[in-house]
């Protein structure tokens, strides 16, 4: 049997190495890990062929030059191309001659999916109880507000004073206010009437709105995939869950003296959100290249209330979150100092499907 074809069918990345982190072998996998053809991968050294690697490449070095092996769970990974991955690394040590160079092989294995999956049924249980705790206080702070409204109309009708009645209206004022903002942490508990509609005509009455406040230092740029099928979604719904996101994005930047934002969209194949697997979905990706999300606040992001901004209500990507979910999609988060990307993944054929399972 042909060991190097045997390697090629691998779906872990295998590479052999030496103690200057130089490559002699890489399967396919590698390449395809990598974004890297295989030529190149065994021409320069590791540290070359990738933006960051999260583990410091002395280490690397010095456990192969002592023939140790090494294993680090669940560590990232940044290629050339800008791709993020989360992956298990494990290095073990050959056997070589007393004159030979030292090396040891590189395993790389994918854990993005797994991780992800698990972030999802995790930030979905906790969203749901706090969306369930939020809902329960909205709800007793509804009934008592509309019994303080109704009694300052009742009151301001019998007031005859001008002056005095300012502080009635005062009072209707803040009570509609606090209504609104009650109706906001409700946001949409159901699935709506969902229509088939093209993703790009959603996405561009977004950024008509968003263009007209739009600072003069914030450039939008689109890149879209204009093959993409048309997909059943609510319109208003989508509209705001993508405007929120755009607005986070905007007001990240603001301090700033330029800034970028990218609206992107893509599809993928064999996606699996949550525990169901779709063979097509849509990928929405809105980028900045603004400060990013403080490491604090990365864990609790989605949850209603939460926010890096003084002036902020934490709703906005809450209930951006909670309309994903309503479309059988999920939204993850990837955030650094100069690059902090939003990525709603909605499933196309979803009803289809369900139809057929």
């Amino acid at each position: 049997m042909d060991t190097n074809n045997l390697l090629n069918h691998l779906v872990t990345a295998v590479l052999v190495i030496d103690s200057n982190l130089q490559a002699s072998y890489a399967n396919a996998a590698a390449e395809q890990l990598l974004g890297i053809s295989i030529h190149k991968l065994t021409e320069l050294p590791l540290t070359e062929l990738i933006q960051n690697l999260a583990i410091d490449a002395k280490v690397l070095r010095s456990a192969i030059d002592s023939h140790q092996g090494l294993t680090v769970n669940t560590t990232q990974l940044l290629t050339l191309d800008g791709q993020h991955h989360t992956v298990d690394l494990t290095l073990v040590p050959l056997e070589v001659g007393v004159d030979e160079l030292s090396l040891s092989i590189l395993e790389l294995r994918q854990v993005d999916q797994q991780r992800r999956i698990h972030q999802q049924l995790t930030l979905d249980a906790q969203q749901q109880a706090a969306q369930f705790l939020v809902r329960n206080l909205a709800h007793e702070i509804k009934n008592p507000l509309g019994g303080l409204r109704g009694a300052a109309q009742l009151l301001s009708k019998e007031l005859t004073d001008a002056h005095l009645k300012e502080f009635t209206t005062l009072i209707i004022e803040q009570a509609d206010r606090l209504r609104g903002l009650v109706d906001r942490l409700l946001g949409p508990q159901k699935p709506s009437q969902h229509k088939v509609l093209n993703i790009h005509m959603v996405i561009q009455k977004v950024l008509n709105l968003v263009n007209l406040t739009l600072p003069a230092h914030i450039q939008l740029k689109q890149d879209y995939d204009p093959s993409i099928p048309d997909l059943p979604i609510d319109e208003d719904q989508m509209q705001q869950a993508i405007l929120n996101i755009v607005q986070n994005a905007i007001q990240a930047l603001e301090p700033r003296r330029s800034g970028e934002i990218l609206i992107r969209t893509r599809t993928a194949y064999q996606v699996t959100i949550g525990a169901v697997r779709h063979k097509l979905a849509l990928v929405l990706s809105i980028i900045d290249d603004g400060p990013g999300i403080a490491p604090e606040l990365v864990d609790t992001l989605f949850y209603p209330m939460v926010t890096g901004r003084k002036d902020g209500n934490g709703l906005g990507l809450s209930i951006a979150h909670n309309i994903t979910r309503l479309h059988g999609g999920r939204i993850d988060c990837n955030s650094a100092p100069g690059h902090t990307e939003f990525t709603l993944t909605l499933p196309i054929n979803r009803e289809q499907e369900a139809s057929q399972g």
